[in-house]
């Protein structure tokens, strides 16, 4: 049975956006290796448009993002979206049941699934599917943006914390 983790960059106060910072080299490569391992990602709409980026080589990619893009198009996607009316490739369009999906990937992959997206992740923990979650606390305020955990913040336990870079990651389970 696959483990569903929920893992995104934040500032100390709590927001996600993907133009204020991004990874230093350590950093990145951790989130190469990581993504080189998973099982597939659940991706919503807006997370997966900005991912898109990875489908199409770019001439000034070094080759720690030629890496990233490798590993990221080689994995199974889920792209869970009432809008969209195609996804790219090796991704999956889930416009219906998504618990259903859900239990049926958990059950039926090994290893792990990224869940991208606070309000889709939002919708998997209301429903008991998130199995952790992952803050990568950078040092930056930005005051406002969409915060990680897009409703309440569920009950959880600390079991990992460790640092890379400047950035401190955190590993919660539902408590």
């Amino acid at each position: 049975m696959a483990k569903l983790f929920f893992g995104m960059n934040q500032s100390l106060d709590g927001y996600v956006d993907h133009q204020e910072f991004a990874p230093g080299p350590s950093l990145f490569r951790h989130f190469i290796d990581q993504v080189r391992g998973l099982a597939g990602s659940i991706y919503g709409r807006r997370i997966y448009e900005v991912m898109r980026y990875w489908d199409e080589d770019a001439p000034e990619w070094g080759p720690e993002e030629r890496d990233f893009a490798a590993a990221w198009r080689s994995q199974p996607k889920w792209v869970v979206s009432r809008s969209l009316k195609s996804v790219g490739p090796n991704a999956t369009l889930v416009e219906d049941d998504l618990e259903a999906v859900v239990r049926r990937l958990k059950a039926g992959c090994a290893g792990e699934i990224a869940v991208a997206g606070p309000e889709l992740a939002q919708s998997l923990t209301d429903l008991g599917l998130v199995d952790e979650y992952r803050l990568y606390l950078h040092p930056v305020v930005l005051g406002h943006g969409k915060p990680f955990f897009a409703g309440p913040r569920p009950p959880l336990r600390l079991v990992a914390c460790d640092q890379i870079e400047d950035v401190i990651r955190l590993t919660y389970v539902p408590a």
